[in-house]
């Protein structure tokens, strides 16, 4: 009788967990790590007290469309998912600035992502505040140059479990600033998002 209702305790469990994944999380799966994303800093402990995106840095996941659809102002950094709040603040959990990669205006970058499931890809997109945004409010779009500086097409091919590119990053800017990325899927209504911090 005993092992039964052990059984029968599983059994339900699977089924929770089997709905919770049909219910969004099965599609989550990429994040970027060049430049560092907000969410890999805290998966790496380089950034502490980060909740739940420390074990999810791939399932910062919103509605694609951005800029004309997706997250919410001041959302952008979390795609509005609610446990990933810490990525939309100004500053890290522990209260200190979210950590940079130095850059430099006209640098031809690599950006890379990283996927754990590989769907298929309508493009990525890159994006930067312009100069003179507020950095101690969180990302938006009036803060956003929201014409991509950089477009990578990907004709709803699959990427490889790690894809590169380069592009040249604008200039006219100095000190702190947030790119924006942008991963597109092509089968489903959603894309996937990476704020990085960088300092000119």
């Amino acid at each position: 009788m005993r092992n039964k209702k052990m059984y029968a305790a599983l059994v339900g469990l699977g089924t929770v967990g089997a709905f919770a994944l049909s219910a969004g999380g099965a599609s989550s799966h990429g994040y970027t790590d060049l430049p560092a994303s907000r969410q890999i800093n805290c998966a790496k402990g380089v950034v502490k007290n980060c909740g739940n995106i420390q074990w999810e840095p791939q399932s910062v996941e919103g509605l694609k469309g951005f800029p004309a659809a997706g997250p919410a102002d001041g959302k952008i950094c979390s795609a509005g998912v609610g446990g990933f709040s810490q990525l939309d603040s100004p500053k890290a959990p522990n209260g200190s600035a979210w950590p940079t990669t130095q850059v430099s205006g006209g640098q031809n970058y690599t950006f890379r992502w990283q996927f754990t499931a590989r769907h298929r890809t309508t493009d990525f997109k890159y994006f930067i505040t312009k100069q003179g945004w507020d950095e101690s409010k969180p990302v938006t779009r009036a803060a956003l140059d929201t014409t991509p500086f950089l477009t990578v097409p990907y004709n709803s091919q699959q990427p490889p479990a790690t894809l590169s590119h380069s592009g040249n990053i604008p200039g006219g800017r100095s000190g702190h600033h947030v790119i924006v990325a942008v991963w597109t899927v092509a089968d489903t209504a959603n894309a996937f998002y990476a704020c990085s911090d960088v300092r000119f």
